[in-house]
C-alpha cells in the first residue's frame, strides 16, 4: 500500500477497517523484523538498516530534522493508527465506551513494561508539565521546607515550584553545576554541598534541555534517599531516547513527553511515580465523588474525558520501538551524537556546552561559535541545508548556544553535512 493511497483513504472518508490498517502495519514490521535478522549485530550508525527506517518516518524528503527535542515526528504506523481511531470516534462515539476503553489499560500496561515499571505505578498524562504540576502540588510540604533544583532546568520543572512557594512559603535552592561537569562525582558532590536539614526534594531534569547533560540519576538518588529526600525528574526527552528503566534509577517521580522522542502525537505524556511513595502524592484534579478509593497512580488519571486516539497512538509509538529495541535506539542515538561532538571539538572557535562522556550525555548536543549570534547559525543552516536546529539557553548565563538532536532518522552523512556549515560559520567569525 503506498503511502499516498491510505492517505487519501482515510482522510477521504473511506470505510478503512482496523484489520486494513493492522495490515499495512503489519508489512512495516515484517521489514523491521527482516532488516533485524539480517543486521542483528551491526552497530555501525549508518547502513541500509538506518536508511531504510528513516522511509518509514512521515519526514519531508528533502527536510534533516534535527530537533526532535522540541516535538518529533510520527512513524507511520503510529499515524496510520491516529488517523482510524479519530475515524471510529467520528463515525461511531458509541465505541467510546465499548471496546476503546480497553485499549488505554492494554496501553498502560506495554507502557510500564517499556520504561520497567509496575502498571499501577504508571499514569498516561498529556506532557511533561502536567506530570511536574502533579508531583510538585501533590506532595505535602510544609513553609520553610526546601526544593532542591539545578541551573539547567526547564520552566515547566521550575514554574510549579515557584507556585507553591509564594502560596505555601517552600523554598527553591539552585544548586549550581558547571556547565560541562567532567565526572559523575563532580555532579553528586553540588548536591552533596547544597543539602541543609531543610532539603525534601530534588527537581531535577534527564536530560537537562538547555546543555543535553544526563544528570547522574542513580547515584542522585541513592544520596537522596539515604536522607529522605524525594527525587522527581523532568525526563521530557528520555522516553524513546534512553534505553529507559526507571527501576534501575531508583527514582520516585518521573515524567516525560513521548511527542519529542518516541513518535507519539502532542497530547500524551508519562507519569511514573514509584509504588513506595504513592500516598504521600494526592491528586491534583478529580473527576468523581469516590476519587479517594484510588490509591495507586491511576489517581492522576482522573481528567474526565480523554482523547482516546492519542492513547492508541502512544501505544503503536511504542510497538514501533520495541521492533527496533531501546537499546539499539540508544546506542545509535549516542553513536551519532558522539560523531557530531568530535567534530564540533575540532573545528577553532567552537565551544561545546555538552559532555562527551556518554554516562552524562545522550542525544542532544549543544554548541556555540565565538563571536557569532547562535540564531545566525540555525537561519544559515536552515536556509543553506534545510536542517532544523534550534537556539537555547541564555546569554546571560553563559549557555547560549544551538542546540541539536541526533535521532534514529539522522544519518552520519546529515551530521556531516551541518559540521560542514558550522565550519564554514566558524571560518567567517
Amino acid at each position: 500500500m503506498k503511502r499516498r493511497t491510505f492517505f487519501k483513504d482515510i482522510l477521504g472518508g473511506a470505510a478503512v477497517s482496523f484489520a486494513y490498517v493492522d495490515s499495512i502495519n503489519a508489512e512495516i514490521y515484517n521489514n523491521i523484523k527482516s532488516l533485524n535478522e539480517k543486521l542483528l549485530n551491526a552497530q555501525s550508525p549508518d547502513g541500509v538498516y538506518w536508511d531504510t527506517l528513516k522511509n518509514h518516518y512521515l519526514l519531508e524528503d528533502d527536510l534533516i530534522l534535527m530537533n526532535n527535542g522540541s516535538i518529533g515526528p510520527m512513524p507511520e504506523t503510529v499515524f496510520n493508527t491516529l488517523m482510524q481511531y479519530f475515524k471510529v470516534q467520528a463515525t461511531n462515539p458509541d465505541e467510546e465506551y465499548n471496546f476503546l476503553p480497553l485499549k488505554i489499560k492494554d496501553t498502560k500496561n506495554k507502557l510500564a513494561e517499556f520504561i520497567n515499571a509496575a502498571p499501577n505505578e504508571v499514569a498516561i498524562t498529556r506532557n511533561t508539565t502536567e506530570g511536574m504540576n502533579f508531583a510538585a502540588h501533590g506532595l505535602s510540604l510544609r513553609a520553610g521546607d526546601e526544593v532542591l533544583i539545578t541551573n539547567v532546568e526547564h520552566f515547566s520543572g521550575i514554574a510549579p515550584w515557584q507556585l507553591r512557594e509564594k502560596t505555601d512559603g517552600i523554598k527553591i535552592q539552585e544548586v549550581a553545576l558547571p556547565l560541562v561537569p567532567e565526572s559523575v562525582e563532580e555532579v553528586v558532590d553540588c548536591f552533596k554541598q547544597a543539602i541543609t536539614s531543610r532539603t525534601k526534594v530534588f527537581s531535577i531534569s534527564h536530560p537537562s534541555y538547555i546543555n543535553g547533560l544526563l544528570l547522574p540519576l542513580k547515584e542522585i538518588s541513592d544520596l537522596a534517599h539515604k536522607k529522605g529526600i524525594y527525587v522527581i525528574a523532568d525526563g521530557a526527552h528520555a522516553v524513546g531516547m534512553l534505553d529507559l528503566d526507571v527501576k534501575e534509577l531508583g527514582i520516585d517521580v518521573y515524567t516525560s513527553s513521548p511527542y519529542k522522542w518516541l513518535g507519539a502525537p502532542p497530547g500524551t505524556g508519562v507519569f511514573y511515580i514509584r509504588r513506595e511513595v504513592q500516598d504521600s502524592f494526592m491528586p491534583m484534579i478529580v473527576d468523581r465523588s469516590k476519587w479517594a478509593e484510588y490509591k495507586d497512580a491511576g489517581k492522576f488519571e482522573l481528567l474526565g474525558k480523554r482523547p482516546t486516539p492519542l492513547t492508541a497512538a502512544l501505544d503503536e509509538a511504542i510497538n514501533f520501538n520495541m521492533e527496533i529495541g531501546k537499546k539499539r535506539i540508544e546506542r545509535r542515538i549516542k553513536a551519532l551524537a558522539m560523531h557530531l561532538k568530535t567534530q564540533l571539538k575540532s573545528i577553532p572557535g567552537v565551544k561545546l556546552h555538552t559532555s562527551m562522556d556518554p554516562y552524562l550525555s545522550a542525544g542532544l548536543t549543544v554548541f556555540s561559535i565565538k563571536d557569532i549570534d547562535p540564531q545566525r547559525i540555525v537561519d544559515y543552516l536552515r536556509e543553506k541545508y534545510n536542517i532544523v536546529v534550534r537556539t537555547i539557553g541564555d546569554k546571560g548565563k553563559g549557555t547560549y548556544g544551538v542546540r541539536v538532536s541526533t535521532h534514529i532518522f539522522v544519518s552520519e552523512r546529515d551530521v556531516d553535512t551541518l559540521i560542514e556549515g558550522t565550519r564554514f560559520l566558524a571560518k567567517q567569525g
